[in-house]
């Protein structure tokens, strides 16, 4: 018998909840609902989901530091779904260990395709890590054992900052990457702040990888949040 993967939906808003639960039960998903943070974090301990999808503004507790508590002890995919628009919103939930984001409203569609994504990314390889292989998306494949990336078959060459800034991006590929992660893991903890700095670099990367670096295909910008690197 095939496995069911089992999504924990924490949404104090009935009819969103039911929304949510009956488009997953429809792509056969298995679904758990809790209404408030106190039932999500006692449902996440019983169950262990598969993956989290998760409102911020619940009765009880903010939902960001509902994620900082999860991601302390659960490595399952944390998907927000939330009406707060504002890119700090976003970019709190993301640093506190959410996968990613999706602004209300949104289509039952393009919550499951980020849900598949997510069930892939926890699938293929341990969360959040990527030690070694290929990635290919495209004409773009990164070579992670040999250093090596190409574009349509041509060396592409790269410093080895921009290197490490590649593979940091394929880490989370999928994956909606803060400003503050990308610039810790490449450049350390001490330049975090510099935003501007990391966009002088993707900039760099673009004009390397994309066809057209103006419509750039696979590294998407996230618009005061962060970078996405294109998977599928």
């Amino acid at each position: 018998m095939e496995y069911s993967p089992l999504i924990l939906v924490v949404e104090d808003d009935p009819p969103i909840s039911r929304f949510i639960s009956a488009g997953l039960k429809s792509q056969g998903y298995r679904v758990l609902a809790a209404a408030t943070a106190t039932q999500g974090l006692s449902l996440a301990a019983s169950h262990v989901p598969d993956v989290v999808i998760l409102d911020l503004g619940l009765p009880d507790r903010d939902g960001s530091e509902l994620i900082g508590e999860l991601r302390s002890w659960l490595d399952s995919p944390i998907v927000v779904v939330s009406a707060r628009g504002r890119e700090r919103s976003k970019v709190e939930a993301l640093d506190s260990g959410a996968d990613d984001y999706l602004t209300k409203p949104f289509g039952v569609g393009e919550l499951l395709a980020r849900i598949r994504v997510a069930l892939r990314h926890s699938t293929k390889h341990e969360r959040g890590a990527r030690l070694g292989g290929e990635f290919q998306v495209g004409d773009l494949r990164v070579d992670l054992d040999a250093h090596r990336v190409t574009m349509a078959g041509e060396l592409v060459h790269l410093t080895p900052t921009e290197f490490r800034l590649v593979v940091t991006l394929v880490k989370y590929a999928g994956r909606v990457v803060t400003h503050t992660v990308l610039l810790g893991e490449v450049w350390g903890p001490g330049r975090t702040s510099e935003t501007q700095y990391l966009r002088v670099f993707v900039a760099n990367l673009r004009r390397k990888l994309e066809p057209d670096p103006a419509r750039p295909r696979y590294l998407l910008t996230e618009v005061g949040v962060g970078y996405r690197l294109l998977d599928e």
